[in-house]
């Protein structure tokens, strides 16, 4: 498996990290309602069940530029470097939102989505 590939499996997981943040601590966790439960969350619980959709929302995009950059036979070392950037600026993007960081949190949004159009330009 190369990194590019590891970083899929790795983003594939992090959601779940999220989550797992999100319902730390199981305070009146009802696992019957478990969405109805979060949607009445509040601050830190609350900002890593946002995060986690979005880094569900991201997946798709990220998924199918490195597939796609790939099967182009675009230059294994440049996917392997994005795709570790994607990475870093997501796990840094979780950080911020559950610190309640705004600002930074979309700056490091904004350079994973760079990583992202990039791979598509190595085809």
């Amino acid at each position: 498996m190369n990194i590019a590939y590891a970083c899929i499996l790795f983003m594939g997981l992090l959601p779940y990290v999220a989550a797992g943040i999100a319902k730390k601590g199981f305070e009146g966790y009802d696992n019957g309602m478990p969405r109805q439960w979060l949607a009445k969350q509040t601050g830190f619980r609350a900002r890593a069940n946002a995060a986690q959709a979005n880094i569900f929302e991201s997946l798709p995009f990220f998924f199918a530029a490195v597939i796609i950059a790939s099967v182009a036979h675009a230059p294994q070392d440049r996917i392997d470097l994005l795709a570790m950037g994607f990475v870093l600026a997501r796990v840094a993007y979780l950080i911020c939102y559950i610190a309640d960081w705004p600002t930074t949190r979309s700056t490091v949004w904004l350079f994973g989505m760079i990583c992202v159009v990039a791979l598509f330009f190595q085809i």
